[in-house]
């Protein structure tokens, strides 16, 4: 309260960076979809006529791949707050190339997939397969095109220990989409 003119001044608000909010937005919207595929699986599972096979090896390298790109993106965090900026560069160029590679093996997961007789059509195991790890791979591309304007930023320094919202922003939706794959990887070798 303000002594003078015995006013109560207004509580300081919290704010949260509108593009850092979208960000957290979409990401709640993506877990949202990928609940509501699970659930389906798990559904249609329960319904029967439901072929069991093995994942395709190539999806357990995959994963292996994913989980170095997350280091490398955390090292360009740890770099951008260092101003290291080659670092940080290399990084995330280390984190698009991994990322790459993750979407090519899983495509010849795909591919191991029908020489295993397992289609996009007439088998509902094999269809949740093939629509669960598209749909993360449409995100990941999404991930992709985030790293793209990360490392464009990195190359005109607007990225450095004093403006670190973009990075924050690309290393969580990164981690992010790691987690998620993660989570359908060991889901869908639980329940196949």
């Amino acid at each position: 309260m303000n002594a003078q003119n015995n006013t109560i001044e207004p509580a300081e608000t919290r704010s949260i960076n509108p593009k850092v909010f979208t960000m957290w937005l979409f990401i709640v919207s993506i877990i949202m979809l990928f609940a509501a595929f699970t659930s389906a699986y798990l559904v249609r599972k329960a319904e029967g006529n439901w072929v069991e096979f093995e994942m395709p090896s190539l999806f357990t390298y995959s994963t292996g791949v994913l989980i170095l790109s997350s280091l490398s993106m955390h090292y360009s965090l740890l770099a951008a707050k260092k101003d290291q900026f080659n670092a940080l560069r290399i990084s995330i160029s280390i984190t698009f190339v991994l990322g790459l590679l993750f979407l090519v093996m899983q495509f010849y997961g795909w591919i191991q997939l029908v020489e295993m007789n397992v289609y996009f059509v007439g088998n509902p195991s094999g269809s949740f397969v093939y629509v669960l790890s598209g749909l993360h791979g449409l995100h990941l591309v999404s991930g992709l095109i985030v790293l793209i304007f990360a490392l464009v930023a990195a190359f005109r320094l607007k990225i450095n220990a004093k403006q670190l919202t973009q990075i924050k922003i690309c290393a969580t939706y990164w981690h992010f989409l790691d987690a998620l794959w993660l989570y359908l990887f060991v889901f869908l070798l639980i329940n196949n």
